[in-house]
């Protein structure tokens, strides 16, 4: 391999990744490696979810009722994530219901301001995912955590395809400055993603795995409809979807 060329995958992409979608104090990954880090994001999302699985657990072996148990984990996860893809689904909210012109969108988008369809998503994404996971977490602790690991990886497994798939909606943003994703890296997330699926719930993992590319080819196809491609926000936006579809299809 030449001196220039770049390697296909990188142990400080985990690092990488984890700066980009977390808050955890991790040392410092390689930031020149952009795009090419993102098969890296569902092992992030494992790291997520195995902290929150965790939480999660040690709250129900101590008898907390299932429902208070839920609240916590999603509060572990916003804090650990900085809310970005929060961010991210009630900014997507915003402009694609509150805007009629794609520059109308985008500008939206960019707007640091909530408005009321963001609010709505945020108060539609939170109880969705409370409730699916106080009912998880009727199931038992394990089922939950493994539930939990599913989730938070195969979500993120979804984010490189729509960065490899779609093109650049505007010039700048925190998904212009990672790059093109290559299709390899891509595959490759997915590939990771749907292997913590089969490993942690089995077959119940196949219609997972279906639910989450569902989700993310939904708001693709939603995305170039009205904004002509992806951005950070979008990105966002497709991790929290697919994580509701994620943990409906592990509740039914």
């Amino acid at each position: 391999m030449h001196k220039n060329e770049t390697p296909f995958v990188s142990a400080e992409d985990i690092f990488t990744a984890l700066g980009l979608l977390s808050r955890l104090p991790v040392p410092p990954g390689d930031a020149a490696r952009g795009a090419a880090a993102a098969w890296a994001f569902p092992l992030a999302g494992l790291i997520l979810g195995a902290l929150a699985a965790l939480l999660g657990v040690i709250a129900h072996a101590f008898g907390l009722p299932s429902p208070l148990t839920a609240l916590i984990v999603l509060g572990f996860l916003t804090m650990a994530t900085g809310a970005i893809h929060e961010d991210g689904l009630a900014d997507t909210a915003d402009g694609f219901w509150g805007g009629w012109t794609r520059d109308r969108r985008l500008e939206i988008m960019k707007d640091s301001r909530i408005g009321t369809y963001g609010v709505l998503a945020l108060i539609l994404s939170v109880a969705a995912r409370w409730a699916a996971l106080t009912l998880i977490f009727e199931m038992g602790g394990g089922t939950a955590a493994a539930a939990l690991l599913v989730a938070a990886a195969l979500s993120r497994a979804t984010m490189p395809l729509l960065m490899a798939r779609l093109p650049h909606a505007r010039e700048g943003g925190l998904s212009h400055s990672v790059g093109v994703v290559p299709s390899r890296t891509a595959w490759l997330a997915l590939a990771i993603g749907a292997t913590a699926a089969l490993l942690f719930t089995g077959w119940s993992g196949l219609p997972a795995i279906a639910w989450a590319l569902a989700a993310a080819l939904a708001m693709g196809v939603l995305a170039r409809s009205m904004i002509g491609g992806q951005t950070g926000d979008v990105l966002g936006a497709t991790q929290q979807v697919a994580e509701i579809a994620i943990l409906f299809s592990l509740v039914a």
